[in-house]
């Protein structure tokens, strides 16, 4: 009996960092694996200002932080890995991945995410930004913020950034170590610091 809750503490484990693999759980694993989910998400609900569409998998490590106006939504089957951290105002669509070590706050206007959007782990999507201006220090600088808006089928790829007021298109892609700092169109691949489009999806 030890031995077997030894390897489910393993799996659980392995299932925080690589989430996806809840999604294929065979039938001898899906119970114990969704009643733990349960607890999981029963705990979180209870103490944060989120909501969680059906079908979801949390991490116990993962931070998801939500207040009155600043919620954290997810839509059905969303994926937040180990680590992941989260402040809201978020909405995630159906089918998105948040995987370990992503970060993302919605600062004041918010992160929009749409349905089958990946989010590779590192990655640091900002919503808000501080001033530069040379007469006081950037600690006394005011905040300001726009928003970021992600279309649909989108893939942010491991360690990329994404700055305020950023909208980047449905199918687009986000090369690994990219830093976005203007609008992305549909189905446009970009890559580099900052970031410019180096190819298109549908010319590959």
């Amino acid at each position: 009996m030890r031995d077997l809750e030894a390897l489910r503490d393993q799996h659980k484990r392995r299932l925080a960092w690589m989430p996806w693999l809840y999604f294929a759980l065979k039938a001898r694993h899906r119970a114990w694996a969704q009643a733990w989910q349960a607890e999981v998400q029963a705990q979180l609900l209870a103490q944060e200002t989120v909501q969680l569409g059906t079908g979801c998998f949390i991490a116990p490590d993962a931070a998801l932080f939500g207040e009155p106006g600043r919620a954290v939504v997810l839509g059905d089957r969303c994926a937040i890995a180990a680590q992941a951290f989260l402040h809201g105002p978020i909405t995630l669509g159906n089918d998105v991945s948040v995987n370990a070590g992503a970060r993302l706050d919605g600062g004041r206007k918010g992160l929009v995410i749409g349905d089958g959007t990946r989010i590779a782990s590192g990655a640091a999507l900002y919503a808000f930004d501080h001033g530069l201006k040379p007469d006081r220090a950037i600690k006394d600088q005011p905040v300001r913020s726009r928003g970021i808006h992600i279309g649909r089928d989108v893939w942010i790829g491991a360690n990329a950034g994404v700055t305020d007021g950023v909208v980047i298109g449905d199918h687009a892609v986000v090369a690994m170590g990219a830093v976005v700092t203007k609008d992305v169109p549909g189905w446009a691949i970009v890559a580099g610091v900052p970031a410019v489009v180096v190819g298109d999806r549908r010319n590959p």
